[in-house]
């Protein structure tokens, strides 16, 4: 059984709730302890230098290490913390901006392990929306105070792990996938663009989405000239055997929902998770982007 819950400005919108019974009281998932992620960015065929970050640490309330490209840990020792950021600028200030977005989340999250711990889901969003306003706020000061970052923003998915809840936090059109167990890929973020609002209506299918002309023109995005922003804040619950997947645009730009899904749930030769076919496919098919993914087992 799953929950999965978005959390829009002020207010608590249920997406999609789907349960086995109709006790809510139950409608918990079981709690497990270890997962496994793997990790893999490539700058592409065209570009010269990579936009793209990715991160993926653990925190409690007195430590906190960054972790390997390829890892597996525990839950019971503390939080993970896994997200992928896409700059945008002239020169390397894109590379700068999504370098800025993965290093204030170190600064943030580590101190709020206390609500995590308690289940404060509130004060979970709220440090969520905060989190997105700093950077936010770091990137346009510094567009206007320095030329060569005039302009410079970035997209932030970020997933914070603990047991029974997936947090995230999203702006842009980088994504995050949520692959239940029993069940269909779901794509958990919103791409933050015109085309992205109008497939949400209905009016585009994947196709005619992914030949749009508009289809990179973000209308949400930290820094970029963006007065405010309205980050995409919610939860997910999740089981043993469910995966996520955090990519940058460069993965879809190269890849059908199908495909990506389909690589998603696959193992490696060795055992490992198929990071590497997802972004060396995806490179392989388009390449015209810098190309990120990360991908997230829950195990028992």
């Amino acid at each position: 059984m799953y929950e999965f819950f978005s959390i829009c400005a002020k207010t608590e919108k249920s997406l999609c709730v789907r349960s086995n019974h109709m006790d809510e009281t139950l409608a918990k998932p079981p709690i497990s302890t270890a997962l496994r992620w793997s990790g893999l960015s490539d700058v592409g065929r065209f570009r010269k230098n990579n936009e793209d970050s990715f991160l993926a640490l653990t925190f409690n309330a007195r430590e906190l290490y960054y972790l390997g490209k390829v890892g597996e840990g525990q839950l019971e020792t503390g939080d993970y913390v896994f997200a992928v950021s896409d700059g945008m600028g002239g020169a390397k200030s894109g590379e700068f901006a999504s370098k800025i977005a993965v290093e204030q989340i170190t600064k943030l999250l580590p101190k709020s392990f206390s609500l995590s711990a308690q289940r404060l889901e509130a004060g979970l969003t709220d440090v969520m929306r905060e989190l997105f306003d700093r950077i936010h706020q770091t990137m346009t000061q510094m567009g206007r105070y320095y030329e060569e970052c005039a302009g410079m923003g970035a997209t932030l998915s970020l997933c914070w792990i603990m047991p029974e809840w997936i947090y995230f936090g999203h702006i842009g059109d980088s994504r995050i996938y949520f692959l239940p167990k029993d069940g269909p890929m779901v794509q958990v973020s919103h791409d933050h663009s015109y085309v992205g609002w109008i497939q949400r209506q209905g009016k585009l299918n994947e196709r005619e989405a992914r030949m749009h002309p508009q289809r990179h023109a973000l209308n949400q995005a930290l820094g970029g000239g963006q007065r405010n922003i309205e980050p995409q804040i919610g939860r997910i619950g999740w089981e043993v055997g469910d995966r996520l997947l955090i990519c940058s645009d460069g993965v879809v730009d190269g890849l059908w929902n199908r495909r990506i899904e389909e690589l998603s749930r696959a193992n490696a030769q060795d055992g490992s998770l198929n990071t590497r076919q997802l972004v060396e496919q995806a490179v392989a098919d388009s390449g015209r982007d810098n190309t990120t993914a990360l991908l997230i087992e829950f195990c028992e």
